[in-house]
């Protein structure tokens, strides 16, 4: 008997969510699940920050998907394509050979990736932080910054190359901002021709206050260690134009010179989703509440790819964070089996369960079920939700934890990633066009 197929893109919190859960659902004699993925792990997100300062190692955030979840079969490659009428998509290997694949069923989970503003030099001298790629080459380039500022003789060009701009005051700017002074202080303890040299980070945002979507309480706490720790923070401010030897305020013309500009400006959807064919909203596939595609009963959609309607807000969507994307993950898969008359078809309902923010050395912002931390204690909560919501590679988290508090960083640059295969425009020349899909005479992976 011929398996009904499901076909889950994308391996983040909501893909790796939706098929953990479906596995659980579904009969594997009867259903095959597969997850197709451009990268063969689940990135952690939320502790990207603490791998670009040499904090944690990249492997302990990445967890393994080949074999991860019984009963769910992985293919490496990147969707290029998706036809809902013919239930086919395209995608590509890491070699870029071609493929092609049926489906009975399939969850759209692609994801989000940097979101871009129109100013002239951000997407050629700005640098992301949405992956490993981008954290190594944060972490390789404020390391050479810091050892070639040692090496010159000119303060000019000491003062730049020692002057770090980070634009975005979100949880990942905010995060960058906080650990960046502890980083490069240390890196510059090694040199003692940097004695008495000042290492500048300014935090830039558009919004009043950092951290503009949490409690006013969490932002002033937030604000507070950053201030102390000589973070210069430019809230009402942004940057009109950036090269490769500073940038310019937007509103003042100031110019500061810099050669690292840092972008954390926030998130769009992947522009995949662009080329299904089928409605969106603010960039987002249309789904209703129950997470399916209307007119589509077959397509399903959730994370960041997904306008899933929010419940606590008449007419909004919900936002685009990890905690919605576990949800609605589980949420879909649900749903999805309900479809294969495995379960009851449920509806999207979410519980605002706080926010933490990791603010470095001891330090964190943090609201769990609402109640209001800072300090040390807020620490300790922050680093117990992030185990507990890791789905693996517990213990090597909290080892490299261990061994930072107790031990000297490993601070070196590894030359791993270069500027040019880190492009923070994800269109631009360097990487593959995405296209709408057509169908490709290949030969259909099996299962």
């Amino acid at each position: 008997m011929q398996r009904t197929r499901v076909v889950i893109v994308g391996g983040g919190f909501a893909g790796y969510h939706t098929a953990k859960h479906l596995a659980t659902y579904t009969d594997p004699n009867e259903t095959e699940i597969v997850l197709i993925n451009p990268t063969d792990y689940f990135l952690y997100l939320p502790l990207l920050p603490e791998v670009a300062s040499g904090i944690l190692d990249p492997r302990a955030i990445s967890v393994p998907l080949p074999g991860a979840i019984p009963g769910v079969r992985f293919v490496l490659g990147e969707v290029t394509g998706v036809d809902p009428h013919r239930r086919e998509l395209a995608y590509t290997d890491p070699e870029d050979n071609p493929g092609s694949m049926s489906f009975d069923r399939i969850v759209l989970a692609a994801g989000s990736v940097n979101k871009l503003l129109p100013i002239p030099g951000v997407a050629t001298h700005g640098k992301g932080f949405r992956g490993v790629p981008e954290a190594l080459y944060f972490r390789d380039h404020v390391t050479r910054q810091i050892e070639l500022a040692a090496a010159s003789n000119d303060q000019q060009e000491r003062d730049a190359r020692c002057t770090f701009v980070v634009v975005g005051a979100g949880y990942t700017g905010t995060e960058v901002a906080a650990q960046g002074p502890e980083f490069t202080a240390k890196l510059a303890q090694r040199h003692p021709e940097l004695d008495g040299q000042r290492i500048r980070w300014l935090l830039l945002d558009v919004a009043e206050r950092v951290l503009p979507t949490l409690d006013r309480r969490l932002s002033r706490t937030a604000d507070s260690v950053l201030r102390e720790r000589g973070v210069e923070v430019l809230t009402e401010t942004s940057i009109g134009e950036a090269s490769e030897s500073g940038v310019t305020f937007q509103d003042s013309g100031s110019f500061v010179p810099t050669r690292s500009l840092i972008w954390c400006v926030g998130v769009r959807p992947d522009p995949l989703v662009q080329g299904f064919g089928l409605a969106t909203q603010q960039g987002r596939l249309v789904v209703t509440d129950e997470l399916s595609v209307p007119d589509h009963p077959h397509v399903f959609a959730c994370g960041d790819a997904a306008a899933v309607p929010d419940p606590t807000r008449p007419g909004e969507l919900t936002p685009m964070t990890a905690q919605h994307a576990v949800r609605q993950g589980t949420l879909a898969a649900r749903n999805v089996a309900a479809s294969l008359g495995r379960t009851t078809p449920s509806r999207y309902r979410h519980r605002d369960l706080g926010f933490v923010v990791d603010l470095g050395s001891g330090k964190a912002a943090a609201n769990p079920l609402h109640i209001p931390m800072s300090g040390f204690l807020a620490k300790v909560v922050t680093r117990g939700y992030h185990l507990m919501a890791m789905p693996g590679n517990r213990v090597r988290v909290a080892l490299d934890w261990l061994l930072d508090a107790t031990s000297e960083r490993q601070l070196v640059q590894l030359g791993m990633v270069r500027s040019g295969t880190v492009p923070l425009d994800t269109e631009s020349p360097e990487l593959p066009k995405l296209r709408p899909y057509r169908h490709q005479q290949q030969v259909e992976t099996g299962g």
